[in-house]
């Protein structure tokens, strides 16, 4: 395991004192872009912020709650302390804490931690994809291969920029489509959706709007497990910033999920 890797498993952990105490007892306020926020989502960020700068001070760091502090090099940490905002004042455990290391702007690191269930599943470019649950021995976990979407399990995060329910300047994406031809298709929350896919429990996880500390802890995670990551516009060159997300167990799965995503949608395949 990398420095990089190390820090950011400890960091994830480290956050969780800022954020557990608050799970099904916490204040909402909102932002101004309508989207939830707690204490808990400022206090983690902080927290992680920090302790980045006092270990790596010429990195950057971009997070959903505080911004970007441009870094002085090629390394760019990526935030998200409390991913599934909405799960986690429900008082339903499936929010995580993201943390991805970026270097010319491609993830080589992405750590999803979910701090209720005591479990995070984890990756570095070219170390395979790993899975700890509690105080466990960490598993390497694999996506499970399905090349069509009549035998695929798909989730989604919801059905926002769809033809479901889309407002003005969202790209309606055919999600409808993808409900009618998939096996079994179930809407869910946020990041567990993606590791599902990586452990091998779903077989594609879409998210038709996302910004880039949704997305870069996924992307290695993902594609370390033998699965694929990319926007729904297709395309893999700089996912991270691609503003949407869909991540399969197979190629030929992932084609057919964009062509279904982008009939009548105007969004190129």
């Amino acid at each position: 395991m990398s420095q990089d890797l190390e820090f950011a498993l400890e960091a994830a952990r480290n956050a969780e004192p800022c954020i557990l105490p608050r799970y099904q007892n916490c204040e909402v306020s909102l932002k101004p872009d309508g989207s939830e926020v707690t204490v808990a989502d400022r206090e983690a960020e902080e927290l992680i912020r920090r302790l980045i700068s006092e270990r790596f001070p010429e990195d950057g760091i971009l997070g959903e709650e505080h911004g970007e502090k441009p870094g002085t090099n090629n390394r760019l940490w990526v935030i998200d302390p409390v991913d599934g905002t909405a799960s986690f004042t429900l008082g339903l455990p499936l929010f995580g804490t993201l943390i991805a290391l970026l270097v010319d702007r491609r993830p080589t690191v992405g750590v999803i931690h979910f701090p209720a269930l005591a479990e995070t599943v984890y990756a570095e470019r070219g170390e395979g994809c790993w899975l700890r649950k509690g105080g466990g021995d960490p598993a390497r976990v694999r996506v499970d291969p399905c090349t069509c979407v009549s035998e695929a399990v798909v989730t989604a995060c919801g059905p926002h920029s769809s033809d479901i329910q889309s407002a003005p300047g969202e790209t309606p994406y055919n999600l409808s489509g993808v409900i009618n031809q998939a096996r079994k298709f179930r809407f869910g929350g946020d990041c567990a959706l993606h590791a599902l896919v990586a452990k091998g429990r779903a077989h594609a996880a879409i998210d038709t709007i996302m910004s880039p500390w949704d997305i870069a802890a996924l992307v290695p995670c993902v594609e370390e497990a033998g699965g694929v990551a990319t926007p729904l516009t297709g395309g893999t060159t700089d996912v991270v910033f691609g503003g949407s997300l869909v991540t399969s167990s197979h190629a030929d799965l992932h084609a057919e999920l964009l062509e279904i995503l982008n009939r009548g949608a105007g969004g190129a395949t």
